[in-house]
């Protein structure tokens, strides 16, 4: 109600990420790019328990997880 009230909206729209996703990974695996100024939270696939909890207790906004040995 307080941003109703006070006549506050907010906007929003589409993000096209998906589009950019294959070429970026690649440069981000490739190590032609950094991530760290995209990603402020870095979890293996075995902490993504720790990735969630960072994003809900706002210690974190974008959360990098990487797989490793698939094997």
């Amino acid at each position: 109600m307080a941003l109703f009230g006070r006549n506050v909206g907010v906007h929003g729209g589409p993000a096209p990420a998906r589009a950019y996703l294959p070429e970026l990974l690649e440069d981000v695996l490739a190590q032609r790019i950094n991530p760290g100024r995209v990603f402020d939270y870095e979890a293996d696939l075995e902490d993504i328990a720790d990735a969630y909890a960072t994003k809900d207790e706002r210690r974190a906004i974008k959360s990098l997880v990487m797989v490793r040995n698939m094997a």
